[in-house]
């Protein structure tokens, strides 16, 4: 197992043993209920499928109510699979904690989807100066500026900076230092940007990197 399923709590800090005050996020990471096992002779492939988090049963389809009863719990909030190549040590139904997968000082991902902000203009979404504030600029201050161009090629180029919905986009920060890992409260501390807003889903995930 490489990864969990998790809910950002929020922000908090502690001290470090050299007295350095360390801002980290708080990120409650299951226990999580394994549902089924993907094996390679009948899936193609090897993993475990998660749950994390309670639904109310009348608010799920009967296939996933009696797909996560299976597992003697559930219905879950999420279900998410993670590759693993030693499935035969897992059984439906067992609970996987925070601290079997992770330890203090190792490097993680964390998969979310960021605070969603609404329509907004190219100030706001990419940044952008704006125009002078000066005479002559009328109705024109928070503008993108021209889009055009000329007979050739006749066209908006794709992706051209312009407003539109900003934020709600799934978004992985990596390389983040897990500060600790709290197993008798379920925590893990990050100290990094986590993606996403106080009480939403994240994925925690061993990084490939350094």
């Amino acid at each position: 197992m490489n990864g969990l399923i998790g809910r950002k709590i929020g922000m908090s800090q502690v001290f470090a043993e050299d007295g350095t005050l360390i801002p980290v996020t708080v990120i409650q990471t299951g226990p999580c209920t394994i549902v089924q096992k993907k094996t390679a002779q009948k899936d193609g492939y090897t993993a475990l499928q998660l749950g994390f988090g309670s639904r109310k049963s009348q608010r799920v389809s009967k296939p996933v109510l009696g797909h996560c009863q299976a597992s003697g719990s559930g219905p879950f909030e999420i279900l998410r699979e993670f590759r693993t190549i030693d499935i035969d040590q897992y059984e439906v139904g067992s609970q996987i904690t925070a601290d079997q997968i992770f330890q203090s000082g190792e490097r993680v991902n964390v998969a979310g989807r960021t605070k969603g902000r609404g329509f907004s203009g190219v100030m706001k979404r990419y940044g952008m100066a704006g125009f002078p504030a000066s005479h002559g600029t009328h109705e024109y201050f928070r503008h993108g500026g021209s889009i055009g161009n000329r007979s050739y090629p006749g066209r908006v180029f794709k992706g051209k900076h312009m407003a539109g919905h900003y934020g709600d986009d799934q978004t992985t920060t990596q390389n983040l230092r897990v500060v600790a890992v709290r197993p008798e409260e379920n925590l893990v501390l990050i100290h990094g940007s986590v993606p996403g807003a106080r009480g939403g889903i994240v994925i925690l995930s061993k990084t490939k990197k350094g």
